[in-house]
Order: structure tokens, then sequence, then C-alpha cells
């Protein structure tokens, strides 16, 4: 069966289709480095990371490019705040280095690729002087003007104009307005590159000292790195329009056709609000990793939901996402002793049928819930079948297939995985409790290891197997 995903461009979905198989390029809209990484950045890298994860499984080669912003009006904004004793282009550099550091260490906690091969990662400030070729090459073409040193966009040339966001140019046209400062002839022409400002940083170009301006920098990286054409361009719904919009506009300009498909996934809310640090509700990836420790909770939040959709940040969900875990790392310690004593069972049509149905799920636009769901079929299955050490081995290995699709780790902590000498003792003692029939120091045991957030669980042979909560 063929990979089906849905179009942004289109509006419907359609069978996917490489324009050079089995080789598959993909573009994503990556960070501005201006603060610390949040969890809507993180799931912003986790859906795509999990698409090229699941492409790669179907037996793609799969280019994969995520760009970073590191000139910018917000990261000179911050660079002001932070060092204001400093030279400002030595600040906005060292903004730019601190919170790209600061998003890496956010994937790497995450086991969210972010580096080569994986992950292509250009920086604006490395194509300053491509992006200058193509703005002048649009100026040659008749759709770009320059205007009091800076270079503008002519929106009226651009016939298909909205086609993404499936807005008509009059529509647009209603509010908007040329702001103060700037030199366009109409309102919804785009900056390409931007005059510059005294102390901020800038680059020599044929239109006097600027930078470029934010939408130009993903037309020149892609197709510098991926070609004029390309399979996936990748991003958040809120840059359909204008960033996605002026991005096309501006490579068809320059006679490129761009990318073939556009996924767009869906924001993230925190208790129905959008995230903000005015209402207190903003939360970065080491706010979370401070709090519970696992980044497999935050991913099988995210993975609840389809990446289209949007996603709401609740203490409840992420209870829910916390025992889901439990659920799937009770069932590997389980299935450990079986694949330890039993040679891996092949074969199994009901194992194959689960791998076959979580592929079917994947195969429609990344159906991650679909996807979900057929994982913990599958714990359910081998919790059912926990005699069959054969079965339960053959499930435990697609388990970790899936696992690795879905950038998962399904491992306990190893700093909490041996007990303490107090805690063995512990056991022990409820162990002989237990065999005198001393039932109410067993339960005042059990008690005491649960408040120490260990779990036990009785055996037949009158001993116990332990765990820790999460």
């Amino acid at each position: 069966m063929p990979i089906h995903i849905y179009n942004s461009l289109t509006r419907k979905k359609e069978e996917f289709k490489p324009l050079n198989p089995p080789k598959v390029t993909m573009y994503v809209c990556g960070p501005t480095v201006y603060d610390e990484p949040h969890i809507g950045h993180a799931r912003s890298a986790y859906v795509f990371d999990v698409m090229r994860r699941y492409l790669i499984y179907r037996g793609y080669k799969v280019k994969f490019v995520r760009n970073v912003t590191d000139v910018d009006d917000k990261i000179i904004e911050k660079a002001r705040k932070e060092y204001p004793d400093e030279e400002l282009n030595s600040a906005v550099k060292k903004v730019a280095e601190k919170y790209l550091k600061a998003y890496h260490e956010a994937m790497a906690a995450l086991n969210i690729s972010s580096r080569e091969p994986e992950v292509i990662e250009p920086k604006a400030t490395d194509y300053i002087d491509k992006m200058k070729g193509f703005i002048q090459n649009l100026i040659n073409k008749g759709v770009a003007y320059e205007s009091g040193g800076d270079v503008y966009f002519d929106i009226k040339k651009a016939k298909e104009y909205g086609k993404l966001s499936n807005q008509s140019i009059d529509q647009m046209e209603v509010g908007a307005r040329v702001l103060p400062g700037e030199n366009k002839r109409d309102p919804l022409d785009f900056a390409l590159w931007k005059a510059a400002k005294e102390g901020e940083p800038s680059w020599p170009s044929p239109w006097g000292k600027g930078r470029p301006g934010w939408h130009i920098e993903c037309s020149v990286m892609s197709s510098d790195i991926l070609g004029d054409k390309f399979d996936i361009h990748g991003g958040g719904i809120d840059l359909i329009f204008p960033h996605h919009e002026n991005e096309i506009a501006q490579s068809e300009g320059a006679g490129k056709p761009f990318a073939e498909n556009w996924i767009h996934h869906g924001l993230l809310t925190i208790n129905g609000q959008k995230m903000a640090k005015s209402l207190g509700n903003f939360m970065t990836v080491h706010d979370f990793m401070e709090k519970y420790k696992e980044a497999d909770i935050l991913k099988l939040f995210f993975l609840s939901a389809h990446y289209s959709h949007p996603i709401d940040y609740t203490d409840d969900k992420i209870e829910e996402a916390k025992q889901a875990l439990e659920r799937i790392l009770i069932l590997l310690d389980k299935s450990a002793k079986a694949q330890r004593e039993e040679v891996k069972g092949k074969g199994f049509a009901e194992i194959e049928e689960f791998r076959n149905k979580f592929i079917e799920a994947m195969d429609d636009d990344f159906n991650t819930p679909q996807g979900l769901a057929v994982l913990f079929e599958l714990v359910n299955a081998s919790n059912k079948n926990m005699e069959n050490t054969q079965f339960v081995s053959s499930a435990r290995d697609l388990l970790f297939e899936l696992k690795d699709i879905l950038g998962l780790r399904l491992q306990r902590k190893s700093e909490a995985a041996d007990l303490s000498s107090d805690e063995a003792a512990l056991i022990e003692r409820r162990n002989a409790a237990r065999k005198k029939g001393d039932f109410k120091e067993a339960d005042e045991i059990r008690k005491a290891l649960e408040e120490k957030g260990i779990i036990l669980e009785d055996t037949k042979d009158g001993k116990s197997t332990w765990r820790r909560k999460l």
C-alpha cells in the first residue's frame, strides 16, 4: 500500500510519489534562536522526525533539512536585553550561539535528530551571499524592486499568490497597511532585503548595507541543498501565511518550481490557552524534563493526536501518557524473561497482523493515534499470552521495531534501576513475612516501598518482582 499524505497546497490527501525514488527530499522550517526551546518547538521537531523515521523504515533515503534563523529582529532585541553593555553585533552572535546550543541540548534530551547525517542544519548567516544573488535575480526578472535601500517583492507580479492559504489578494488587502519606515509600493509587498539600522548586524549589498528579510532564507537554502524542486516542505500551520505563501511567490518568481507537497502541523496550547510567559503557562523542554525526567511521556502525548490537529497540554493528559508508558515498560520487564528463556519465535501470523496494521495506519497520512492504538493492542495481546514465550518474544521484537520508528526509548532510567541495600532488605523481609503468613507486616512493607516509588508484584512461588514508578 502506498503512503498517502494530506497536501496543504491542494487541500486533499494524495498518494506520495517522490520525484526521484527511493530518494526523498524534505525541508522543514526550524528555530529562530532567541530563547529557550519550549514544548511547542518540541512538537514541531518531533512530528517531522517521526515522518523522517517512518519514510526511512518504508525504504526511502531521506535528505532532511531544517534551517536555523540566526539573525532576526527578535534575536537583536534579546541581544540588547541580555548584553546591554556589549557591541550589538557581538551580542547578537552570542545570543544566537547560546540558544542554538540550548535547542540542540533539548533535541538531544528528547532523542530527536539534530545533527548530520540525519539532519542538515544550515544557518541564515552562512547564506547571505547566495541570498543577495537570489534577490538580484528577482530584480532582474522584474518581480522585485529596490526602494530606499530596502528591496521588496512586488506581490502583484505573483499571479497565483494566495494559493497555499486559499485567499485572494483582495481578501488579504483588507486591513493591510504600510508601516512607518517602510518604502514599499503596496501593503502586501514583503521585504527581501532590509536597509541597515544604526548598530545592527549588516552586510554590504548592491542596494547598500543591510540584512535579508525572513522569508528569503528558506527559498535560498532549500534550492541550494535540495534543488529547485523537492518533495516535502513542512512547518506549523501558523507559517502558511505569510511565510510559506511568500516563499512560493519568490521561488516561482525566480523561475523555480519549489515544493511538491506541503505538510503543516497543528499548534500546541496549554489548558486551552496559547502558551505565553505573561500568562505563566510557558513550559520549556528543560522545564518538562526537570519535572518528569522522561522524554517518552511527552512523545506519547504528542503521538496521541494527529500531527495536523491542535493539541492541548494538560496535567491530566500528561498523567495519561505517563500511565501509558508504564504499561509498555511493565510488559517489557515481563517479556525480558521470555526472551532470555526461549529462542525468538518467528512467523506468528498475529504478530505480522500487528505490524501490517501499524504500517496501514502510518501510510494513511502518518496517523500516529491509530498507530499507537495498534502498539497497545500488541501490549494487551502479549499480557494475555504471557505463558507463550515464543509469542511474547516475537511481540517484544516488534515493539522495539515500532519504538525506533516513533523515536521512543522505552527504558527505565538507569540511575533508578538498582535497589538500594535497604530496599532489597525490605523486599526480603516481606517475602519472609508472606511465607510465615504475616500478611499485616507484608502489607505494611508493601506500602512503605510504594512510598519510595517501588511497586511489587507477587509471583506464584511466593517471591516478588519489583519495578520503579515513573
